[in-house]
This record gives C-alpha cells, structure tokens and sequence, in this order.
C-alpha cells in the first residue's frame, strides 16, 4: 500500500509540474498585447533618445542609419502582420524615411506596433496554430508573431548600441 501511495503521489507530482509549466508558457492575448505595447514605447523612447543629429548616423557605410533600423522595425511589423497574419489593408501605413522628422517617425512606428497588436489579437486560436510558409519555412502563425517580436527586438538592440556609440544613455527597459 505504502508503495502505491508513493507511485500515486509521484505520478500526481509529475502531472502537476507537466501542467503547471504548459500553462505557463502559453501566452494570452491580453499578455501579449501588454508585452507588445511596452515594446513600442521603448522603440519610441529609443528613437527620441537620439539628439537629431545623430538620425543618419551608421556604424558602417553598408549599415542601416539609426532612423533606418527604426524605420525598419515598423515596416517589418506591418508588412508581417498584413502578409502573414491576415491584417488588414496598411497602404495608409507608409512614411518616406529620408524625409521623414523625428516626430513623424515615432507616429509611424506607434501606427505600425498598433496595426501588428491588432493583427496578432484579431486571429483566432485555428489561425494562430495554422501552419502557413513564411520566408521559405513551415511555421505557425504563433511562431510568427514570436519571431516578429524577435526581430523587433533584434533591431531595437542595434539601435541602443548606436545610441551608445554616439555617447547617449539609452533609455531603461521596462519589461512589465
């Protein structure tokens, strides 16, 4: 008896942990959204961190400028989330980065993270667990959305370090 109390205990134990962690790797909607909205204020608080004069600044003559890499993260965001993940029409979603103003381009980069949040919220749990080909690879929509913000991120972090190089305190992360 004791022996079984003991395997019962274990099994119910292992359930416990398998669950536990499955639940919390799964990642709600509203969590997201949460998530998705800081990460468009710290791509705007990096963007004005930047003195004007240091928009066209490139760490290499083949390197993105400053406010290209920012550029860029906005319209990777809303060329993936209207080709990949059923977001609506974006053509009013464009901006001109040479020209463009500091000011214009924060507005931009907030339009794109809200269009993306919105794509991303609008699919329903079939559509995000839909296998779709992206960039040549069999992915989910939900392995999109992960790999959108990955790369969101990825160029926020080029940006911070071009902060730096041009002797500026990039602003502090704020994760939740």
């Amino acid at each position: 008896m004791k022996q079984v109390f003991k395997y019962f205990s274990g099994a119910l134990l292992l359930t416990a942990i398998m669950l536990s962690g499955s639940l919390q790797a799964q990642t709600t909607m509203a969590e997201f959204a949460t998530k998705w909205d800081h990460g468009k204020q710290f791509t705007i608080d990096v963007l004005n961190a930047m003195p004007d004069s240091g928009m066209d600044y490139k760490t290499d003559p083949e390197a993105m400028s400053f406010k290209e890499q920012i550029h860029h993260i906005a319209s990777a965001i809303v060329g993936i989330s209207q080709g990949l993940l059923k977001g609506s029409d974006a053509s009013a979603l464009k901006i001109d980065v040479a020209t463009a103003s500091k000011a214009e381009l924060a507005e931009y980069v907030a339009k794109a993270y809200e269009y993306g949040k919105s794509a991303v919220v609008g699919l329903s749990e079939a559509d995000r667990a839909e296998v779709i080909n992206a960039f040549g690879n069999d992915l989910t929509r939900r392995q999109v959305i992960a790999m959108m913000d990955d790369h969101s991120t990825h160029h926020r972090g080029a940006a911070i370090a071009y902060l730096r190089s041009n002797g500026v305190t990039p602003p502090a992360f704020v994760g939740f």
